[in-house]
């Protein structure tokens, strides 16, 4: 059947529902996978440049952790404004305002002459970014039935996986052309990976639906039987002001078990290409070597989401992960040779990402309509703070302690602490709805 007819008279409500789920994944899930492929890449771009902009800037570890965590801050500020504006105006457009600020500003980021510029540059690109990945999940809850929405985050959220090796590989490779066309390592890392940001802008523009009833790829009647799915699954919150939402107590309450999970990838993700500096790895090495780790997070986001469609999901789905990451990040340090310690880093990084498409399934079954724009922004930001920690606490502590073991052990009380949260309060948050 060709896009835009109707099925045949054969077809079962099953069928049409397969049929429908897996036109809406073949048009929508790749053009978003690309688009937080470029986010999460010009987000992480930092930990590659900083092997160099550190001296560049003559910056101290703590000072430069302080310029890359200002992201968050942005990012905390303007996150719930921008996924309530997303809502009213719709994917399409917002999508692509989001797409070309932040690519602009990563560009420019590729010219910081000082400290304050390159704070400034950080805030404001945390800003541009802010309201992206939340409002992917908002877009989800209106395409997807919730029985599917774990497994689209997770297909979703590989990207972030993808985009950390692709990094890690060109990260180390635009290192080595400093000095062409007059520019630093350091430089070329941030001129190569915003400026295809700017070029996807036009294509968000041309090739994103706003929303379902705008898709020319579904017939009148796929259009139907989605509206009547989603609209016959139960609402446990009503409709309502979107700015409540940030003073629900439940979505303040998933925010702060949330928050250990940012902490832990943006603390590994942040310090991984120094740890394997340490192995002895020259700069290409250390992009190569990276690759692994993000490979394997890409395994656990598609495993773990699978598991749980098959088997039924809880909370194990969430805690489990959290306590592998915990233990790993400890033995990263404290086990002997480079070769354990790297494959600890694999795990840890593979656990850390595991739980988290089950994690957004839980505000996205529990919200709904303009509470869940805002009620998932607002998640997302608060738990993102630990983002921010993550690149002033880590370097911090280790400037003040010297030693790698402290900065991971905190990481690891993190996680273990909000895996037993998730244990404890989850069961609650569910039965309160």
């Amino acid at each position: 059947m060709r896009d835009g007819r109707s099925p045949t008279d054969g077809s079962t409500a099953a069928d049409m529902g397969e049929q429908t789920l897996r036109r809406i994944s073949r048009r929508l899930m790749p053009l978003l996978f690309v688009l937080y492929l470029l986010a999460y890449i010009d987000r992480q771009n930092v930990s590659y440049a900083k092997l160099e902009m550190v001296d560049a800037l003559g910056l101290s570890e703590a000072a430069y952790g302080l310029g890359a965590s200002l992201f968050f801050l942005g990012y905390f500020l303007f996150e719930a404004p921008s996924n309530v504006i997303l809502a009213r105006v719709g994917a399409r457009v917002w999508f692509a305002r989001i797409l070309g600020t932040w690519g602009l500003i990563t560009v420019a980021l590729g010219f910081t002459r000082d400290a304050t510029m390159f704070y400034v540059l950080r805030f404001l690109l945390g800003a541009a970014e802010a309201g992206f990945f939340p409002g992917v999940l908002y877009v989800l809850t209106l395409w997807y039935p919730q029985a599917r929405r774990a497994r689209m985050v997770g297909w979703f959220m590989i990207a972030s996986a993808v985009a950390n090796a692709v990094g890690s590989l060109i990260g180390g490779a635009l290192l080595e052309m400093g000095g062409l066309w007059g520019l630093a390592g350091w430089q070329w890392i941030f001129v190569a990976t915003g400026i295809p940001a700017v070029l996807m802008t036009p294509v968000v523009l041309l090739a994103l639906p706003s929303r379902p009833a705008d898709a020319r790829f579904l017939s009148a009647t796929e259009k139907a039987w989605l509206a009547d799915t989603l609209a016959a699954e139960p609402k446990q919150v009503a409709d309502g002001s979107a700015w409540r939402a940030m003073i629900d107590p439940d979505v303040l309450r998933l925010a702060a078990l949330y928050f250990a999970m940012p902490l832990g990838a943006y603390g590994l993700s942040y310090w991984l290409p120094t740890i394997v500096r340490g192995f002895g790895a020259s700069d290409l090495q250390n992009g190569l070597l990276n690759i692994v780790p993000w490979m394997c997070v890409a395994f656990a986001l598609w495993a773990v989401p699978r598991h749980a469609a098959r088997h039924g999901a809880n909370r194990w789905h969430i805690v489990a992960p959290m306590l592998v990451a915990a233990a790993a990040l400890i033995g990263s340090v404290v086990l002997p040779g480079a070769a354990v310690k790297f494959a600890c880093l694999c795990l840890a990084a593979a656990a850390v990402f595991a739980g988290q498409p089950m994690f957004w399934s839980v505000p996205q079954r529990l919200l709904t309509g303009a509470h869940a724009a805002a009620g998932l922004a607002a998640i997302n930001s608060i738990g993102n703070l630990g983002g921010f920690v993550a690149q002033n606490a880590v370097p911090a502590v280790r400037d003040a302690t010297g030693s790698n073991l402290t900065p991971m052990a905190l990481l690891s009380a993190a996680l273990a602490i909000s895996a037993a949260g998730f244990f404890l309060l989850l069961p609650r948050i569910e039965r309160t709805r």
